[in-house]
């Protein structure tokens, strides 16, 4: 993924925490629609895997059920 498109989700990240979605939105849309299919599947692998960076919150495992 080239370094542009990295700091254009993480910032859209960012702003999306603050509750500022539409700029979020004007931020990272534009390198998603300009991303070949090769950086598309990277964003979207990133995107998945950074869920959290979006909302803010931390993964947390269930408590197991004793039996």
């Amino acid at each position: 993924m080239r370094p542009s498109t990295l700091r254009a989700l993480k910032r859209a990240a960012e702003l999306t925490r603050q509750n500022r979605l539409t700029e979020a939105v004007l931020i990272a849309e534009p390198v998603i629609i300009a991303a070949d299919s090769y950086e598309g599947d990277e964003i979207l692998r990133w995107l998945a895997d950074h869920v959290t960076d979006f909302t803010g919150e931390t993964e947390t495992k269930p408590d197991k059920e004793t039996p």
